[in-house]
C-alpha cells in the first residue's frame, strides 16, 4: 500500500505502535514461553513453530509418553534392595503381560524377599530398559528404579572383584563367581556403559562414574586370576568358581568344573573392550584365542534327528558334517577332551551316554567363539 499523505503516515505509524505494545503485554503475561490457551494460541504456536520451522509440540509428548507397560512392572518386581529376581513363582518372569490388581498386589508383596540375581540377564536387563525408556518418557520414576538397581550391583561385588550369582542370598552354589550364562560380564558391561556415558547410561548420578571404574578394576584383576593355566599355560575360564579360594567349581548338577568355551568367549570380548590394555591383558586374550583355535572340532555339528518314538519326537546327535566347525560347551581342564554329564553328575566323553532329557535339554556344543576367532580378534590386534 502507498502512503500518500501524512495523515495516512501517521496513522500506519500509530498501528505498529499499538503492535508493539501487545506483544510485549503477552510476553510479560505469558513468561518463559507458556502458551494461551483458545484457537488464538494454536494458531500462534503454530506460526512461531513454522517461522523456527519446527514440529509444533504434540499432546502425546506431554502427556501419553510418561508412562510405559514394561517398565512400570519392571518396578512392580523390583525388590527392595534394588534388584530383581528372575522368576515368580517358578517362571519366567513376563514383563509384557497384563496383571490384574490381585495379581499385582501379590508380586508387589514379594519386594522383600531376597531372590534378588544377576543370573539369565537379571537386573542388568531391567537397568539397561529403564535408563533407555526414561530418556523417552522423562519418568523420573524409571531411573529411580534404575539407580537402586545399580547400587545393588555395586553392593554386590566381593571384595576380590568376583560376583556372586545371587545376592545376598549365598546358599549352594549361588555364592560362587559366576561367569555362566554370562552373568558377571553382563554386570561388567553395565558398569563400562556408565563409565564411557554409552547406551543411555550419560543420564545416571556422576558419581557412579568412578565407582564403575573401580569396580571394573577389581573385576579385571579376578578375571586374570581365574584363567586356568594347563601344564604352565594358559587357557581360558571354568563358568564359576570358589568365591574365596578361587578353585574352579561345579555349578548345577549337570555342569562340572571344567573349561568352558561359551563363557570364555565374552570375557575376551570385555577385556578386548578395556581402553587401556595391559601387557597382562592382552596375554590373558590371546592365551584364550589360542585354546579356542585348538580345542575346535572341524567336520562335525549337533543336530536334531526327527524320532517319533521320543518324548520331544526328535533326539540331539554328534554327527559328521564337512561344512561345520563347532565347539563343546565344556572341556576336561587337564585333557581339552569334551565332557558331558546328566542329572546325576557322572562325566561322560559323549554326549549320548546322558539321559534323553539333558541331551535334547542343554547347549552341548555352539559356534560361541567362531565370529571372536574370524573378526573381532584380528580387528584388536589390528588396534593393539
Amino acid at each position: 500500500m502507498k502512503l500518500t499523505t501524512s495523515y495516512q503516515r501517521l496513522w500506519y505509524r500509530t498501528g505498529q505502535i499499538v503492535i508493539a505494545i501487545l506483544l510485549c503485554y503477552h510476553s510479560k503475561a505469558h513468561p518463559g514461553g507458556q502458551p494461551v490457551t483458545g484457537g488464538a494460541a494454536t494458531r500462534y504456536q503454530d506460526r512461531v513453530a513454522a517461522d523456527q520451522q519446527i514440529a509444533p509440540k504434540s499432546s502425546y509428548d506431554d502427556a501419553q509418553a510418561t508412562t510405559d507397560p514394561v517398565a512400570e512392572n519392571m518396578l512392580m518386581f523390583q525388590r527392595n534392595n534394588g534388584g530383581w529376581s528372575k522368576h515368580l513363582d517358578e517362571k519366567a518372569v513376563n514383563y509384557d503381560k497384563t496383571y490384574t490388581p490381585e495379581e499385582q498386589a501379590y508380586i508387589r508383596g514379594k519386594q522383600g524377599l531376597l531372590d534378588a540375581t544377576i543370573d539369565n540377564e537379571a537386573t542388568t536387563r531391567e537397568i539397561k530398559y529403564l535408563v533407555k525408556i526414561y530418556k523417552k518418557t522423562n519418568n523420573q520414576a524409571y531411573l529411580d528404579a534404575a539407580t537402586r538397581g545399580i547400587r545393588y550391583l555395586f553392593s554386590a561385588q566381593y571384595a576380590n572383584g568376583g560376583w556372586p550369582q545371587y545376592y545376598p542370598d549365598k546358599s549352594g552354589y549361588r555364592s560362587q563367581i559366576t561367569f555362566n550364562d554370562n552373568a558377571m560380564i553382563n554386570v561388567l558391561n553395565v558398569l563400562e556403559d556408565i563409565a564411557e556415558g554409552k547406551n543411555d547410561f550419560d543420564i545416571v548420578d556422576k558419581t557412579f562414574i568412578p565407582k564403575a571404574n573401580e569396580a571394573i578394576q577389581k573385576a579385571i584383576g579376578v578375571i586374570l586370576a581365574t584363567q586356568l593355566k594347563v601344564n604352565g599355560k594358559l587357557t581360558a575360564w571354568c563358568t564359576q568358581y570358589n568365591c574365596k579360594t578361587l578353585a574352579p567349581e561345579m555349578a548345577r548338577k549337570f555342569e562340572l568344573a571344567s573349561i568352558s568355551a561359551s563363557e570364555s568367549v565374552n570375557i575376551v570380548r570385555f577385556l578386548m573392550r578395556q581402553p587401556k590394555q595391559t601387557s597382562e591383558m592382552k596375554a590373558a586374550i590371546a592365551a584364550a584365542v589360542e585354546w579356542f583355535d585348538a580345542v575346535k572340532i572341524p567336520g562335525h555339528n549337533f543336530i536334531d534327528k526327527p524320532d517319533a518314538a521320543l518324548p520331544k519326537g526328535k533326539d540331539r546327535v554328534f554327527v559328521e558334517d564337512p561344512n561345520s566347525t563347532i565347539w563343546a560347551r565344556f572341556y576336561e581342564i587337564e585333557t581339552n577332551k569334551p565332557i558331558f554329564s546328566g542329572r546325576d553328575s557322572q562325566k561322560k566323553f559323549s554326549v549320548a551316554e546322558i539321559e534323553y532329557e539333558r541331551r535334547v535339554g542343554y547347549a552341548w556344543y555352539g559356534t560361541w567363539p567362531a565370529k571372536l576367532l574370524d573378526k573381532e580378534y584380528p580387528a584388536w590386534k589390528a588396534r593393539n
